[in-house]
């Protein structure tokens, strides 16, 4: 019987959420399986992975042979890191104890990788968040600005149209009496 670590389809439409299953090669896809390793959710940035990574190892040794995709998942997690530790350890190029501080130096580096990562991503999003509102904070000053303007053009306009009449009473009354004048003269 050959026995794979695979993925096993969950989630709705458009939404993946994955098993990490040992099964039987024959088994269909989402049917049966012999044990649940862990879950693999694409969605999330960065990809949430739980996996049991002793099971793993466990199966690998008894000679169940990942997919592609498990297999890169494995990797990720330290699966097969620890699998090739261990055969270091029967070789006897080093103790349990070295290739169990190997390990977890490994993992350390790794889940500060990974926390970097998120830190970057939650800071880009943050600094997103402030790029655009700076700038509709832009568009709101240029809009009072604008506002502004339209406002003083009508108090203009107002002022212009309130004073040419009173500019032209003043005219009339100012032309009258050159009028008279004018007509006196030529009396």
């Amino acid at each position: 019987m050959s026995v794979k670590i695979r993925l096993q389809r969950h989630g709705k439409k458009g939404k993946p959420f994955f098993h990490i299953v040992v099964a039987d090669s024959r088994a269909r896809r989402d049917g049966r399986f012999i044990e649940k390793l862990g879950t693999y959710n694409p969605i999330t940035n960065p990809a949430t992975i739980d996996l049991n990574v002793d099971a793993a190892v466990k199966w690998l040794n008894n000679g169940a042979q990942p997919t592609d995709t498990a297999k890169a998942i494995l990797s990720y997690k330290g699966a097969l890191y620890k699998k090739h530790l261990q055969g270091g350890v029967a070789k006897g190029a080093f103790d349990e104890a070295e290739a169990e501080k190997r390990f977890s130096a490994w993992v350390e580096s790794k889940e500060q990788k990974v926390q970097g990562k998120v830190e970057g991503l939650t800071k880009a999003q943050a600094d997103s968040k402030k790029a655009a509102l700076d700038a509709e904070a832009k568009v709101n000053e240029a809009r009072i600005a604008a506002a502004a303007q339209v406002e003083a053009d009508a108090k203009a306009a107002e002022e212009a149209a309130n004073a040419p009449a009173e500019e032209v009473v003043e005219a009339t009354e100012g032309e009258a009496p050159a009028a008279e004048t004018e007509e006196n003269t030529e009396a």
